[in-house]
């Protein structure tokens, strides 16, 4: 039995993510993401302007005058929500964790899905595979797959995103559409995202919180790494060490945009202290753009 405060925060993201995806993603949601391509719908009489090779010589035989085939596009995707789970994720400055947040965006993804009637699934990782939902339609698996996103409990701490798309693609063999929702810390695997990538359409969900680029001045504070447990103590207050930081964290930014760009992954860059609506809009809109040239 769920803690009712989880069924709380279950029913906050419905409510909050179904209007989203009403209000504002429905038609872009859809433009951006193709089918699989054409599928048979019926046969109808020959209209002067047709083409030749669409006719259906079969029933034309039999009804003893030219019919052709008539296709439509196979809507119906596949979309799978790979989840970092891993200790760095369980940090936040503001309102909320990071965890939290990349819950909140599971639910906006499925929800879109299930507008679309697309199959939904869900692949929770730290450096082990967590949970893994198989793909499904409905508004109840929706919600089993928010469920899961807000409140599985990792039994790993560290981040092998290598090892989630390797899994990826063994479990999911025809073509998805995946998003790979994480903070990417210390995350080397450019191959193995250009090896996803070919299989599927991989889109990189990075989520960043400005306490991990920028230290406020606050005097001497303890800082840990939450996947490894190694402390050490900062002087905030010394002018030097801010800036470092600063510096130190503005290259591993460049890194994995470079990483992730060399791997010809698309990118919706998430921070916590701002509105994510607008990143993904960006992100529909550039794509619809690129998608009409």
């Amino acid at each position: 039995m769920l803690p009712k405060e989880v069924i709380q925060k279950i029913r906050r993201i419905e409510i909050k993510t179904s209007r989203l995806v009403t209000d504002i993603f429905a038609g872009q949601y859809q433009s951006v993401f193709k089918g699989r391509g054409m599928e048979f719908d019926e046969v109808r009489e020959y209209q002067p302007g047709d083409e030749i090779r669409s006719i259906d010589w079969n029933v034309t035989a039999r009804m003893g005058h030219p019919f052709v085939k008539k296709f439509v596009e196979e809507r119906q995707l596949t979309v799978l929500l790979l989840l970092d789970v891993s200790g760095s994720s369980y940090f936040g400055s503001g309102r909320q964790l990071k965890r939290e947040l990349a819950a909140e965006l599971c639910g906006v993804l499925a929800f879109s899905a299930l507008k679309n009637n697309d199959r939904v699934g869900l692949l929770i990782f730290s450096d082990r595979i967590e949970s893994f939902i198989t793909p499904r339609k409905g508004l109840r698996h929706v919600l089993r797959v928010v469920r899961e996103a807000l409140y599985t409990k990792p039994q790993g701490k560290e981040t092998d995103i290598k090892m989630a798309l390797e899994y990826l693609n063994r479990v999911i063999r025809k073509r998805a559409v995946c998003f790979l929702i994480s903070d990417f810390i210390n995350a080397d695997c450019k191959r193995e995202l250009k090896i996803a990538r070919q299989h599927h359409d991989l889109i990189a969900v990075t989520i960043t919180d400005p306490r991990e680029t920028e230290l406020p001045n606050a005097g001497i504070i303890r800082i840990e790494d939450a996947e490894t447990n190694q402390t050490a103590y900062l002087d905030t207050s010394d002018k030097k060490v801010r800036e470092e930081f600063f510096s130190n964290s503005q290259r591993w930014l460049e890194e994995r945009i470079r990483m992730i760009r060399k791997a010809g992954v698309d990118n919706i860059d998430i921070r916590t202290d701002q509105p994510y609506t607008e990143a993904i809009i960006r992100f529909f809109r550039a794509r619809e753009k690129r998608l009409r040239f």
